[in-house]
Order: C-alpha cells, then sequence, then structure tokens
C-alpha cells in the first residue's frame, strides 16, 4: 500500500496555479499593446502581491513551503549532483535552485514594471517618482528579463517533461492536490524521518494564509493608487 504524505499545502498550490495565470495574461497583454496593457497592470499587481505573499510563506508556511526546509547548502547540491543525497519529498536542490531563480526574476519584473513608461500609453505608478534616467534603467531591466524569465519558465516545463517522461514521476499531481505517493520499494531511497514531515494545511493555515495575502494587496493597493 502506498504512503501518501501532504508535501504541497493548499496556500501553495493556489498561489502557484494563480500565478501562471496571471504570467500567462501578463505575456499575451503585453504583446497586444493598446488598451490590453491596462489589464497588463492589473495582473503585475497581482502577480507582486503573489510573490510577495511566497517570501513571508517562505518563512511562516507549512514545512514543504519553508525555504529553510529545501534551500540547499553547497555541500548539499554537491552531494545531490554526486548521487550521494537521499531522495527528498518536496522540492530537489536543483530544483530549489530553479524555484528561487524564478521568484527573483518574476518579482523583479514586476517591480520593475511599477517604475516602467513605454512614453505613449503606459506609466508605472511609481515612475512619476523618479529621474527619466532611472525609468529607462527599469524599462531596460523589465525588457531584458523578460527573456531571462522566458528562459527560466523554459527549464521549469523542461524538468516537469523529464520527470515524467523518464523517471515516471508526476510533478504536476502533488501541485494539483497536495499529495505524494510513495511506493513501499521506494521508501528506502528517503530518510525515514522525512517520510513524515507532511505539511499542515488545516483551517489554521489556509485561515492565516488568506489573511496575509489580503493584507499584502491591501497595502500595495494603497501605495499603487496614491
Amino acid at each position: 500500500m502506498k504512503k501518501i504524505i501532504r508535501i504541497w499545502d493548499l496556500p501553495i498550490r493556489l498561489f502557484h496555479w494563480a500565478l501562471l495565470i496571471f504570467i500567462i495574461i501578463s505575456f499575451v497583454t503585453v504583446n497586444v499593446g493598446g488598451d490590453a496593457m491596462a489589464l497588463h497592470a492589473l495582473s503585475g499587481y497581482c502577480i507582486l502581491t503573489l510573490i510577495i505573499f511566497r517570501i513571508l510563506w517562505g518563512f511562516f508556511g507549512s514545512h514543504h513551503a519553508r525555504f529553510v526546509s529545501f534551500v540547499p547548502s553547497p555541500r548539499g547540491l554537491y552531494r545531490y549532483l554526486k548521487g550521494q543525497s537521499p531522495a527528498v519529498l518536496g522540492h530537489n536542490p536543483l530544483g530549489s535552485l530553479s524555484v528561487l531563480a524564478l521568484i527573483f526574476s518574476i518579482g523583479l519584473q514586476a517591480v520593475t514594471g511599477l517604475f516602467s513608461n513605454d512614453d505613449i500609453l503606459f506609466e508605472g505608478p511609481f515612475a512619476k517618482y523618479v529621474s527619466n534616467a532611472t525609468v529607462a534603467m527599469f524599462n531596460s531591466i523589465h525588457h531584458w528579463n523578460d527573456v531571462v524569465l522566458l528562459g527560466l519558465i523554459g527549464v521549469h516545463l523542461g524538468a516537469i517533461f523529464y520527470y515524467q517522461r523518464f523517471r515516471h514521476e508526476s510533478l504536476i499531481k502533488p501541485m494539483l492536490f497536495g499529495d505524494k505517493e510513495i511506493d513501499p520499494s521506494e521508501e528506502a531511497k528517503y530518510l525515514p524521518a522525512s517520510l513524515g514531515q507532511d505539511s499542515k494545511d488545516g483551517a489554521w493555515q489556509r485561515g492565516t494564509a488568506l489573511l496575509v495575502l489580503s493584507l499584502i494587496g491591501v497595502i500595495l493597493g494603497y501605495f499603487i493608487t496614491r
């Protein structure tokens, strides 16, 4: 009988899929341009809210969502690359670096958008507070980071395909339903202690996440609309 372990709590799962939706909206609207830029800006604000939430949840969230549980040390990364580390339930060391890079790149894209100006239809809400030279710098970062972000997303999708096709392990299913199924024949690959480390996913965690997300949205909305 397979062992079922809760890996991803509901807040993390909703964050992941909401972020995906808003990133798609952002890419579509920026290519459409014109009136769609208003939706592009709104999508960017939502993305920034989600990224701030994810950073906070990385310190105060459930076990597998916390940075301390998956960010590798240099030694841990080396052991993983040498094939000397046990299997992990959440992000493996390489996946952890990918997650951190995505959070940074997406956050950078959202923040620079606040200060950007296309000199035609769109001006970020904070562009008026900085010099033209600073706006130009943020415009440049926003443009080139777009390329970096697409590359990171490509790597992320490639990893999902690799695990599904060659290692017969779905990374999508746990992110949809929260649980990871461990076959008895696979348990020896994990540290015994790790198999008992479920992520708490009760009403308290979900309510706290909703409150934190709401507060971030309200505070960010206040400064954006000033």
